[in-house]
């Protein structure tokens, strides 16, 4: 019998792996649930949005007044 007890230094080791497979494993489930999650919901910006849409929304908004939005739409078009 060694020093460590039966299986020496290896029984340590065993564990040890152990722990960074399991600790790899969850880390792969959390990793895969984010990266589906962020996909499943759309951006609150509206990726898809036109600049037309989105300076109506902004001129509905009051963030812009009505001549700079006319004058953005003319630009626009």
């Amino acid at each position: 019998m060694g020093p460590y007890g039966y299986g020496g230094g290896w029984m340590a080791l065993g564990w040890l792996t152990i722990l960074v497979f399991w600790v790899v494993v969850i880390v792969g489930i959390v990793a895969v649930i984010r990266w589906t999650g962020a996909r499943n919901f759309p951006s609150p910006r509206g990726a898809g949005d036109t600049a037309l849409e989105i300076l109506k929304r902004r001129y509905a908004s009051g963030e812009i007044t009505k001549g700079q939005y006319e004058a953005m739409k003319r630009d626009i078009a």
